[in-house]
């Protein structure tokens, strides 16, 4: 029994375990979730949702990294804000951010400001960067479904793309 647990440790550190890999939380609505809810249900399965993409895109740069997807569909950022600390890990070194619009859409606009600027100082406090995916319609408004707010797997291939750089340079990878 000691032998093939053993076996299995020099296993796992032979081939990089998860536990080993720095992780990456990307915190937002349904175009982190990948999928809407209710009126505008349109989007992609998670598997296809710019977390899962990013993380394919490092992982095939030779990056050893994981990347959480923390989205809720039809989360405001007070909602991102109250479930952050259940987000991140011990291991986390990166946050994406994709605010979304559900604040303005649920008249809790007047709190987004100041709800982001809390996510980022909790985030910074815990030596955790910051990286922040808005203006989703110019990076991949030509992926945009026919809800006129989710985008298709090709969208978010384009947010991964877009992250990627900056998901590096922040320190995600080793």
């Amino acid at each position: 029994m000691k032998r093939l647990v053993l076996s299995a440790l020099l296993l796992g550190l032979a081939m990089g375990s998860v536990a080993e890999a720095a992780e990456v939380v990307a915190l937002g609505a349904s175009n982190t979730f990948g999928r809407g809810r209710g009126s505008t249900p349109d989007g992609v399965n998670p598997g296809q949702a710019f977390p899962a993409q990013l993380e394919r895109l490092l992982r095939s740069q030779g990056c050893r990294v994981s990347v959480k997807n923390a989205g809720v569909a039809g989360d405001t950022t007070g909602q991102m804000l109250a479930r952050l600390p259940g987000a991140l890990d011990k291991d986390t070194r990166v946050l994406i951010l994709q605010p979304g619009g559900n604040d303005q859409r649920r008249g809790a606009g007047g709190d987004r400001a100041g709800n982001i600027a809390e996510i980022r100082r909790i985030a910074t406090a815990r030596g955790i960067k910051v990286v922040m995916l808005d203006r989703l319609g110019q990076i991949a408004g030509s992926h945009r479904l026919a809800d006129g707010q989710h985008f298709s797997a090709a969208g978010h291939a384009a947010f991964a793309a877009n992250l990627a750089p900056q998901v590096k340079a922040a320190g995600a990878c080793r």
